[in-house]
């Protein structure tokens, strides 16, 4: 999958199913909709700062859906407004 411009790649495995569990370093994530750390993991700096990448992007992809969505509702109310004007 191409990187969107101003993205931090995040390391992703080949030929990964939706819900596979894989490994990255040593932390266990998810390809679905939750992450899982195993008991008793050991983090290292690596495992660490790509877990800051991820949040990183998470952040900026809810800052551009959080601008869609007030976008979305100046669409709204200005065709309402036009509309209440008929």
């Amino acid at each position: 999958q191409p990187s969107k411009e101003g993205e931090i790649p995040t390391p992703q495995p080949e030929n990964v199913e939706e819900g596979e569990v894989y490994e990255l370093g040593e932390i266990v994530t998810t390809t679905g909709d939750v992450d899982v750390v195993q008991e008793e993991t050991h983090f290292t700096s690596a495992s660490a700062q790509i877990l800051i990448r991820e949040i990183m992007v998470c952040n900026r992809d809810l800052q551009k859906i959080k601008e869609d969505i007030n976008d979305v509702e100046k669409r709204l109310k200005n065709i309402i407004d036009v509309l209440g004007r008929m």
